[in-house]
């Protein structure tokens, strides 16, 4: 049999392999689904009922269609800084009860998503539907649902995520008493069930008003989903910009009480041209960093969710040690409301006891002046006591059943095939696909290639952008798939075992390496690959000798500009 034949039937093999794991996890997805629901049901909440976690976190009980919701994205910012328009420049169109304009339009929290028809559903329908997580909203009121809408329209993008738009915030405490519910506790719970909290600034004012410092303040603990747009950065020049960037990085350091620096994506976040080119490449940048931040959002979804449970499952069973604390320490007849009071005083004092008997974390604890608030209101002679039943039932949960979880999602032991099977169940909700979101080279001054989305690519005389390589990148997107590139991009061990199992020499390997790793990152991404498999044919297959520098014809014509 020829080496060609032998490879085309590996291939064919490694084909079967690959569709044949996908088979046997293509449950994985509502395996997960219905553990965690399952966990949740036997372990979480009867704690969560005996010591009234709903009261004491103003965190209603979790529902299945919680478990089952898509990933969500919620966007807050002051009034006119672009967030209707960003959402708008996401879908592609506009969206039923859109307003926009340099006026406070947004007077509501809209929720966006997928169905077949365009239609707005009033808050007091949408907070019963059966399908959606938003039953715990009917907590704020009707003066809350009356401006609560959704917004439904058939898009590829809400095919994988939900948008949540905010109404804008404006300064003064008029603001805030007009509303007729409580603006922050809304956030605060969005915020707790979103996958992603976009925080949206107006290059033209970056003071921060008290309503929206407030809203900042409740997404305390959400420090790792929170991202940042300095929006409308292209109305400024370029020293403006770096004073702008300056100042809002300054501000938000005196805001949030978190010891690394926010991630802030800076440029113009809508459809239309940018207003000066003068950081047309930079602002480019930033915008597709920000879209596959936003892109990769479904196959995250299923480790956030287990993230989400594990933190809640600490809060709860810190909850219970307090609480049974604050029982022990009641009397059994006289003086209960004395005792009650003193304790109350004495709080900061019983959290550091608890925390040294239990061996507990500081982080897990609540807020003491909330905390103090909720005891007040309460009887602590009608606690429960610590069931060291349900305390064990949760730590073998936090030390068994999540871990094995765990083992179900991506790892550096699982082979190429398992590995793929993994990353397309990663997503609880079903969306393994990425969110399609919108690329526009015009905007940023780039004219329209005509040879740009041709299906046959670039003709061979056009040197600037003909790459030789380009039907061995096609045929071989597959195998990199396979191989489980996070973001894009092979890790050095998974690389590393791709180069070995060709069966070089090490002289070989570490010269392919470097002709490969163009970009001298330690990682492969699909043009990289594609490139390292090409010389390895080369040598197996044509037994010719590796090169000491790559034809122009052969790097990646995004890449040559690495090479100059």
């Amino acid at each position: 049999m020829s080496s060609r034949k032998m490879k085309k039937k590996q291939q064919i093999s490694g084909a079967e392999q690959a569709e044949a794991a996908a088979d046997e996890t293509a449950d994985r997805t509502a395996m997960i689904s219905s553990k965690l629901k399952s966990i949740y049901k036997k372990a979480v909440l009867p704690v969560e009922k005996r010591y009234r976690y709903d009261y004491f976190f103003e965190s209603p009980l979790l529902t299945d269609v919680e478990f089952d919701a898509k990933p969500q994205v919620l966007l807050v910012g002051q009034y006119s800084v672009g967030k209707t328009s960003f959402i708008r420049y996401l879908l592609g169109r506009d969206f039923p009860g859109q307003r926009i304009g340099p006026e406070p339009t947004t007077d509501r929290f809209t929720v966006l998503i997928n169905g077949p028809e365009e239609r707005t559903i009033p808050g007091n329908a949408l907070s019963v539907h059966p399908d959606l997580p938003f039953r715990g909203l009917e907590r704020f009121g009707v003066s809350f649902l009356s401006r609560f809408e959704g917004s439904q329209l058939p898009s590829s993008v809400l095919r994988s995520i939900t948008l949540i738009d905010t109404p804008g915030i404006l300064s003064g405490e008029k603001q805030r008493t007009n509303r007729g519910y409580d603006f922050t506790k809304v956030v605060a719970w969005f915020a707790e069930r979103a996958d992603l909290i976009i925080l949206l600034f107006d290059a033209h004012k970056l003071d921060i008003s008290d309503e929206l410092k407030g809203a900042i303040d409740v997404l305390k603990g959400h420090e790792d989903k929170i991202r940042c747009i300095l929006n409308k950065a292209d109305q400024i020049d370029r020293q403006q910009l770096m004073r702008v960037y300056g100042a809002l990085l300054w501000s938000l350091g005196k805001t949030m009480s978190s010891p690394e620096v926010a991630r802030v994506y800076v440029g113009s976040f809508w459809q239309e041209p940018l207003h000066s080119m003068d950081n047309a490449d930079l602002f480019e940048d930033e915008e597709r960093d920000l879209m596959k931040d936003l892109a990769i959002l479904p196959r995250q979804s299923a480790v956030r969710k287990i993230n989400e449970l594990v933190k809640r499952i600490r809060k709860v069973k810190t909850l219970a040690y307090i609480i049974g604390y604050l029982k022990s320490q009641m009397p059994a007849l006289m003086g209960k409301e004395k005792k009650q009071q003193k304790l109350i005083n004495d709080l900061p004092n019983v959290f550091r006891t608890i925390l040294k008997k239990y061996n507990l974390a500081p982080g897990d604890f609540p807020d003491i002046g909330k905390f103090s608030e909720k005891l007040r209101e309460a009887k602590f002679s009608e606690f429960s006591t610590v069931s060291e039943k349900q305390i064990a039932e949760l730590d073998g949960v936090l030390n068994n059943e999540i871990p094995s979880l765990m083992e179900m999602l991506p790892s550096e032991k699982d082979t190429p095939e398992t590995l793929k099977a993994k990353m397309a169940a990663n997503d609880i909700s079903g969306n393994t696909a990425d969110v399609p979101l919108p690329t526009r080279g015009d905007k940023f001054g780039k004219k329209p290639d005509e040879n740009e989305s041709n299906p046959f690519g670039y003709a061979e005389d056009d040197a600037a952008h003909y790459w030789a390589l380009q039907d061995s990148a096609d045929r071989l997107l597959s195998d990199f798939e396979a191989l489980g590139p996070q973001g894009g991009f092979l890790d050095t061990q998974t690389a590393r075992n791709v180069l070995v199992n060709t069966g070089l020499s090490k002289d070989q390997l570490r010269q392919i390496w470097n002709l490969s790793d163009i970009d001298r990152d330690g990682y492969f991404d699909h043009e990289e690959y594609v490139v390292a498999m090409f010389l390895v044919d080369a040598v197996l297959q044509k037994g010719r000798p590796i090169p000491t520098e790559l034809p122009v014809s052969v790097i990646p014509p995004s890449k040559r500009v690495l090479m100059k």
